[in-house]
């Protein structure tokens, strides 16, 4: 018992919606990095259990596949795994030369674990060896913004994570809010009044839709 609580102790160290994201440097497919050299630009900080083997092989594909997207965003992506650089070289040649795509984006090797465990990117009582299925969107002023962790059995969703961060920034632009499974070009929440004259102004409002003092939907 003692040795399980101090395993998770030391392992699963979650930074939080609203944390600085927690600063690294770490060795990768392209050379040495740090968290701060991303400064001024989003990231997408994501793991996978291992190299080699075939979810995180579709995982990296569909990854590559919005780059340019996220790109178009604001946004870079930044893998991870406890794999050595060599093991994470050999499988990105595999990908291009078996799959024909060609993995453009950095790959950390985190043997060590260190920047796994800062963000509690591995859970003991699924696997001790491999690092979970983490998401962790970072904005320009390197804050968590968003933090997701999928089975090691199911690989993520990118339509998912695009709209996550398109609606992070929507947010950000606007202060506004967005309803469930929003989508760019839908109308956004208006955050509730903080008086009762606010409220009445907000009923009143044209260009604001209100099913009750609450509930209001504009469009952008």
């Amino acid at each position: 018992m003692e040795n399980n609580i101090e395993i998770q102790e030391n392992v699963v160290s979650l930074p939080r919606i609203g944390d600085k994201a927690p600063s690294f440097e770490a060795e990768t497919t392209h050379g040495t990095l740090k968290l701060e050299d991303f400064r001024g630009s989003w990231v997408v900080l994501f793991s996978h259990p291992a190299d080699f083997t075939p979810v995180c092989t579709t995982e990296f594909i569909a990854f590559q596949e919005i780059q340019d997207d996220l790109r178009e965003l604001n946004t870079e992506l930044l893998g991870l795994s406890v794999d050595s650089v060599h093991s994470h070289i050999a499988w990105v040649r595999n990908v291009k030369e078996k799959l024909g795509v060609e993995l453009k984006f950095p790959i950390i090797a985190d043997l060590n674990k260190d920047v796994a465990k800062k963000y509690g990117m591995i859970m003991p009582n699924e696997s001790t060896t491999e690092t979970s299925r983490a998401v962790f969107v970072i904005d320009d002023k390197q804050t968590v913004r968003s933090v997701i962790y999928y089975p090691l059995s199911t690989g993520r969703n990118m339509d998912e994570i695009l709209r996550l961060i398109k609606a992070l920034q929507t947010s950000d632009q606007h202060s506004v809010a967005t309803p469930a499974n929003w989508l760019p070009g839908e109308k956004v929440i208006v955050p509730p009044p903080k008086t009762q004259e606010e409220a009445e102004e907000q009923i009143n409002d044209d260009s604001i839709e209100c099913k009750d003092w609450y509930f209001c939907k504009k469009q952008l």
